[in-house]
């Protein structure tokens, strides 16, 4: 799958390298998650009987983001996580639009005229709620009408799960307090965090329970603060594993920034600078403040018992 950046307005040369009949997915796509590949897949499927190229057309960063609206407090899937993931799907372009306060105020025409009719996309596909332009004022319908005869437009319906709409919003949420089954369900995959092992507090190791500390290589999506079963991916070989994601409040007062600590199960080995991701699997519980020390290592030794049991029944 080959990326590429464009900037708007679309500069002459851009056009003339990347313009030919391709089917395109149109949308933020932050997540991934089943609607989304339902719109993606989509967009492939079409581009395969078309012998043309699929490709998926996204912004970063994130519109709210930028504009600074609602609350938005990260991505679920950071740039390098979107373009494996669209890889793994089949997509054979990504076009990454650099969303600004300048491509906020572009109306829908101008987006479509200056934007997408040069690449010339035969066909866009977006969700049932596909909005563009300034203040959200394009819709599927506008964008149909504004491709005129050279650009086709198919809409994909609400991907469901038991009468529900699967949504990033939804996802986030789920996240938030600590609803990992349905987290994980609606992305049809495991939430992950990706990071650098770095050196920690080594409190750890002197309990027993040696962990890798993990320093996030992006801004993701903070999961409720809580101990994990997880499944950590190093040098390709996964690895079971608990994490606690929060403050340890057994040991500190007032601090904020969560911290990531992952003990992995039956593993010996300096991971000291090297990368690992980590497959959140299921919430065990959240994090509290123990009386002591001794009280803080035996529920971290109940703690591995369930995410070992939940990761042999997973």
């Amino acid at each position: 799958m080959r990326t590429v950046t464009l900037t708007y307005p679309l500069p002459p040369h851009a056009a003339a390298e990347w313009a030919q009949p391709q089917i395109a997915a149109l949308g933020q796509f932050d997540g991934l998650h089943r609607g989304h590949a339902s719109v993606i897949s989509s967009a492939v499927a079409l581009a395969r009987t078309e012998g043309v190229p699929a490709a998926v057309i996204t912004f970063y960063p994130h519109p709210k983001d930028v504009m600074g609206k609602g609350d938005y407090d990260g991505y679920l899937t950071p740039p390098r996580d979107k373009q494996e993931l669209l890889a793994e799907m089949g997509v054979d372009i990504l076009y990454v639009i650099e969303f600004n306060e300048q491509l906020s105020q572009v109306s829908p025409e101008d987006f479509v005229s200056v934007m997408l009719l040069p690449l010339r996309i035969t066909t866009a596909i977006v969700g049932f709620d596909f909005r563009f332009g300034y203040m959200g004022e394009g819709d599927a319908a506008m964008l149909r009408r504004l491709g005129g005869g050279s650009m086709k437009v198919e809409t994909v319906p609400p991907f469901l799960l038991d009468g529900v709409k699967v949504s990033s919003s939804g996802i986030r949420k789920g996240l938030q307090i600590g609803d990992m089954e349905l987290a994980n369900s609606w992305f049809g995959r495991c939430y992950h965090l990706r990071g650098t092992v770095s050196h920690g507090e080594k409190r750890g190791r002197t309990i027993g329970f040696p962990t890798a500390n993990l320093e996030l290589e992006d801004r993701y999506v903070i999961p409720a603060k809580g101990v994990y079963a997880v499944r950590a991916i190093h040098n390709g070989k996964t690895l079971p594993g608990v994490m606690n994601v929060g403050v340890k409040p057994t040991f500190h007062e007032g601090v904020t920034r969560p911290s990531f600590e992952v003990h992995l199960l039956d593993f010996a080995g300096d991971l000291y600078g090297q990368e690992m991701r980590v497959d959140l699997v299921a919430f065990i519980r959240p994090e509290r403040r123990f009386d002591s020390v001794e009280s803080l290592i035996s529920q971290i030794r109940e703690d591995a018992k369930t995410a070992e049991r939940i990761l042999l029944e997973s």
